[in-house]
């Protein structure tokens, strides 16, 4: 097999930028030796790999998960068998969707170095499912990560129900667009929220029933959209600011789903440092009033702790996905040798859904 290339975090940075600044580098890659690897074991040839949010506050540690540097990062990623184990479920040349929570840097244990920003990852088989029929491989990346919190948040979580109103912050992001989708399917009614009008076309253009540009006072066109009732659920990835005016529209009982803190992501320290110094805070007064559910809705964290609650959604999802009744936005691409660019897109929220980084692509 030829040489490829490897993206690897020397150490944390004190936020993403300092760590794609100082401690990203791009290292020549062989293919791994099949002797020093696990008879259960595969090697994919990553032909995509979604770059995700929490990639880059990874490298800086800060993260709940914070694989042990130096790694490669890369949650998502896809593509085909370039050598399979005597004792794997998989054979060489299966085009494959590996499992972001069973390899790479958000699972647990030996596969947190091998990400998907590298020519050549290994991972267990066990992590491996067929690529959906109706997917390309960039499609396939960007679709456990993001549609796998979506359910989580709104299905396990928010139990949200056909015919309720769910008002959905940080909707362009590839998450938030998941969300969307998602949210359509299950029959509800979505108001989509974002800082550009222009994004929020696309949105629209996704599903959306309503789009609200995410400014102050939102409160009053969500009340408007609702018959001044308000919102039966929240999707909050954004925080801050953002979540305080999202209390002032929500009807009595309504259901707050905290999925992240995108608009603060330094919360906690730097360079792995943890602790939450700038914590975001919610007004405890209208919570009360309001008689709200706040619900924190961590997916990878709650399926690390109980493995067992994934059967079902990744059935759901699976199935889904091969009617393309959910398929995931992919709106650009960057070559392996322009991760940095790749990554700077993301943080800066260019793109609406997702971006992917092409390894095989030098």
């Amino acid at each position: 097999m030829r040489p490829g290339l490897r993206v690897v975090i020397r150490e944390f940075g004190e936020d993403p930028m300092d760590a794609l600044e100082k401690h990203l580098v791009l290292e020549k890659q062989e293919m791994p030796d099949p002797s020093s690897l696990a008879p259960t074991d595969v090697v994919v040839a990553v032909k995509s790999a979604a770059v995700a949010w929490v990639d880059l506050l990874m490298t800086s540690g800060q993260y709940q998960h914070m694989p042990k540097p130096p790694y490669c990062p890369g949650l998502e990623f896809c593509g085909e068998v370039a050598w399979a184990g005597a004792d794997a479920k998989a054979k060489v040349g299966d085009a494959v969707l590996v499992d972001g929570l069973l390899a790479g840097p958000r699972s647990k244990g030996s596969y947190q170095q091998w990400g998907g920003f590298e020519t050549y990852a290994v991972a267990p088989s066990n992590a491996l499912h067929p690529l959906p029929k109706s997917f390309s491989f960039d499609e396939a990346a960007s679709f456990f990560g993001n549609y796998e919190t979506a359910y989580h948040a709104l299905v396990a979580c928010g139990n949200l129900q056909k015919g309720e109103t769910v008002l959905i912050h940080g909707a362009t992001g590839a998450s938030g667009l998941a969300s969307v989708h998602l949210a359509k399917l299950l029959g509800a009614t979505v108001i989509a929220t974002s800082r550009s009008e222009e994004k929020l076309a696309i949105v629209k253009a996704n599903g959306a029933d309503h789009v609200v540009v995410a400014n102050e006072g939102f409160k009053d066109r969500v009340k408007e959209l609702t018959g001044g009732r308000g919102v039966d659920v929240v999707y909050d990835a954004v925080g801050g600011a953002i979540s305080i005016e999202s209390l002032r529209c929500v009807d009595f009982g309504a259901r707050f789903l905290i999925i992240g803190w995108a608009s603060t992501p330094d919360v906690a320290k730097g360079k792995g440092g943890r602790g939450a110094p700038n914590a975001n805070v919610l007004p405890t007064n209208l919570i009360l009033m309001k008689g709200l559910k706040v619900i924190g809705c961590p997916m990878a964290i709650s399926t690390h702790r109980d493995p067992s609650i994934r059967k079902e959604r990744v059935a759901r999802l699976l199935g889904w996905a091969e009617t393309g009744a959910l398929k995931p936005l992919v709106s650009a691409t960057f070559p392996i040798a322009k991760v940095k660019e790749a990554m700077l897109a993301k943080w800066q929220s260019r793109h609406v859904g997702g971006i992917v980084l092409h390894p095989q692509e030098l």
